[in-house]
């Protein structure tokens, strides 16, 4: 089970003993409602390398994304359930509109996104090859969502 770290300088201290000679990936994102696409990407995401840090947008910060009524859970819960899962090692919080500190911090070996971004676009990828790290884009989960899930128990 992974361990949700409140902040940084936890993280920090975690990962200078934790990553000697292990590759390191970092991605991050809301996670409101845990679905199977969320499953397969964070499997798929582990799978770039020997540790997953999972950086997860707070509440206040997912409520600037997503609108006035997300998330649905709150943020202690949706780190927990992340920790709880088996290819996840670390989870965090960030408030900031994109993950760049987060990344400077972790400086993890790769940065994984969906399918759904693109390198050119993604902010966070200047910040990982100024240091020398990779940028993986995983395949999208079509039709997997926590909005469409939302959107079926309205109707």
């Amino acid at each position: 089970m992974g361990k949700v770290l409140a902040s940084w300088s936890d993280l920090t201290k975690e990962l200078a003993t934790a990553r000697s000679g292990r590759k390191v990936v970092l991605t991050n994102g809301v996670f409101d409602i845990l679905h199977v696409g969320h499953v397969r990407y964070l499997q798929e995401a582990r799978a770039q390398g020997d540790m997953l840090v999972v950086a997860m947008n707070t509440d206040a910060s997912v409520k600037k994304i997503k609108g006035p009524t997300r998330p649905l859970q709150n943020e202690n819960d949706r780190a927990e359930i992340l920790a709880a899962l088996g290819c996840v090692d670390y989870v965090t919080m960030f408030s900031e509109n994109t993950a760049e500190d987060v990344v400077r911090v972790v400086k993890p070996d790769v940065y994984v996104k969906g399918g759904d971004y693109k390198i050119e676009t993604l902010p966070e990828a200047q910040v990982v090859f100024a240091y020398g790290g990779s940028v993986k884009l995983l395949q999208f989960v079509d039709g997997k969502s926590s909005t469409n899930i939302i959107n079926k128990m309205k109707s």
